[in-house]
């Protein structure tokens, strides 16, 4: 814009200056200026007609640490060449998608693509396909947009957890698992002699009869194929920055468990407390493990509802058989209470406890601020204590997830530590 205004008042005083003399060269100077300020209009005017672009992403669904590809053809279907073009897709992606300058001749056509890391999970918008073109001197410019726009839903990214074993919830069904049971389920493992009290039903008389004494079965039971995932997105409990935080750890622990479990064919449900309370009913397959991944990506520890009162809230819909998971940074204790009372309803409990003394000190470290004083270092570590002691009171068994180290490598199950009564 300042260009123009320029040759604008260099063309003004040029005209006043031919008018005012008549000297033939100055008349001259006016007319070669008129001749390139309309070439370069006309240029422009034209620079984008006659064209079709398109760009095509190959993915819309991807996990963190993928890479995306975008393809892109530009065809100019005009006898007139195009001297300078410009294509980029705007767009909130953590790393653009560069853009690229090129000159198509007559009936020319170029096609190229570009590879971009997926390095945070979230939700982006890749925006409609920018053209832009130009005169040589910089007078004009002429912008137009192809196609529509495409969201991106990146994945946080699933660790495989060799380690870590579902909490244990057991009901009569229809998935063995290596523990006998008195009730009657469909999977009969094995023999033993009969004992006053067993029922008729249960004899097997063909082995009673290889035997010569009455034999009857045995049955194992199921572990459970429901499970609930608590994520705790409470503001105030989190700590750490970036991919460093309890926020990103939680998260990454939440889908893997979620992925662990849908992989075994169980069905899941996750309650996520961020600025609302975000309820994903209990279901099975792909289809879930989709919906789960897509609420993960966009969960953000905004929320203001402490997790006891998340968990008194939602464990009525707990039903007996299931097993929960509750994933938090909380130093509380009084979250711990609603949990209680599951394990006699039948709902079995694991904890995850995301440290934020050691996400906040890594924090700290990053921006060169100095350490705690030594009052509120004690006063975090008595409260830590205070939360593990008030767990094995309870005889929850839990892990415990650090910065700097995989996933898979601290989530392991665990059992609950012994209290320790002072005498």
């Amino acid at each position: 814009m300042l260009r123009r205004i320029q040759v604008l008042v260099l063309g003004g005083i040029l005209l006043i200056a031919a008018l005012s003399t008549g000297a033939p060269f100055l008349f001259f100077l006016v007319y070669l200026a008129i001749l390139v300020v309309g070439g370069s209009y006309v240029v422009t005017r034209f620079g984008l007609a006659d064209l079709e672009a398109g760009y095509v992403l190959d993915r819309v669904h991807a996990q963190a640490g993928d890479i995306l590809r975008a393809s892109y053809t530009v065809r100019n279907t005009s006898r007139l060449p195009k001297f300078w073009l410009e294509v980029h897709n705007p767009t909130s992606l953590p790393v653009p998608l560069p853009g690229q300058a090129i000159t198509l001749g007559p009936r020319g056509e170029r096609s190229w693509s570009v590879r971009v890391p997926l390095t945070r999970r979230g939700h982006f918008r890749v925006e409609p396909l920018a053209l832009r073109t130009g005169d040589p001197l910089g007078l004009f410019e002429s912008h137009a947009t192809v196609g529509s726009h495409a969201t991106v839903i990146v994945y946080p990214r699933v660790e495989s957890l060799p380690g870590w074993r579902l909490p244990p919830a057991l009901i009569e069904g229809s998935h063995a698992q290596a523990l006998r049971t008195q009730h009657t389920t469909p999977h009969a493992t094995s023999i033993r002699p009969y004992a006053p009290g067993d029922a008729y039903n249960r004899i097997h008389w063909r082995s009673s009869a290889r035997q010569g004494e009455l034999q009857v079965k045995e049955f194992d039971l199921e572990q459970t194929a429901d499970l609930w995932v608590y994520l705790d997105l409470q503001a105030r409990a989190h700590a750490g920055e970036g991919d460093e935080s309890t926020l990103e750890y939680g998260v990454r622990a939440a889908a893997s468990i979620a992925a662990r479990a849908l992989g075994e064919n169980r069905n899941v449900g996750m309650t996520a407390s961020g600025t609302r309370i975000g309820i994903l009913p209990a279901d099975r397959g792909p289809r879930q493990y989709q919906k789960v991944m897509q609420v993960l990506a966009a969960v953000m520890a905004n929320g203001d509802r402490p997790l006891a009162q998340v968990l008194v809230d939602g464990v009525a819909r707990l039903r007996r058989g299931m097993s929960a998971v509750i994933i938090t940074p909380s130093m509380e204790r009084d979250w711990v209470r609603p949990l209680s009372s599951l394990r006699g309803r039948g709902v079995e409990v694991g904890i995850v406890l995301l440290d934020p003394i050691a996400f906040a000190a890594v924090e700290r470290r990053s921006h060169g601020l100095p350490e705690l004083d030594e009052e509120a270092t004690a006063a975090e570590q008595r409260a830590a204590r205070a939360l593990r002691h008030t767990l094995a009171e309870h005889d929850f068994s839990w892990s415990s997830i650090l910065p700097g180290e995989p996933i898979a490598a601290q989530l392991v199950t665990a059992t609950p530590r012994p209290v320790l009564v002072s005498q």
